[in-house]
């Protein structure tokens, strides 16, 4: 799902200003994804999305921290969710599997322009 304020310049140079820095919040997660920081915290703790850390029992959900990896994570999975009314645990399996198909075709990718080399 595409999200709404994507093609808005301010959102656009707030999320490159969000992917250069390491201290990715709650707030800013939910601000992204256009959620509540409960939606956060709870697939968080269900181990939907991961902390910085790695351990969601660690500290106040203020202290959290993420990474633009979760982010984008977290945009995917509140899209997959909210089209589809998808279970949270359904729809980060569907990232996963995004995820690794879009590896996959990098792997390959490589492989077949490497071939090209050797010709």
């Amino acid at each position: 799902m595409e999200h709404p304020l994507s093609h808005s310049p301010a959102w656009a140079a707030q999320m490159a200003e969000l992917l250069a820095d390491d201290t990715i919040t709650v707030q800013h997660i939910a601000q992204a994804c256009c959620l509540s920081p409960d939606w956060v915290s709870a697939r968080v703790q269900a181990g939907v999305l991961t902390t910085s850390g790695g351990s969601a029992s660690a500290g106040h959900p203020s202290e959290w921290r993420f990474s633009s990896t979760t982010l984008v994570r977290a945009r995917r999975i509140a899209g997959l969710e909210q089209t589809f009314d998808a279970d949270p645990q359904l729809a980060a399996m569907t990232v996963d599997l995004m995820e690794e198909v879009a590896l996959l075709r990098k792997r390959l990718q490589s492989m077949l322009e490497g071939e090209g080399a050797h010709r």
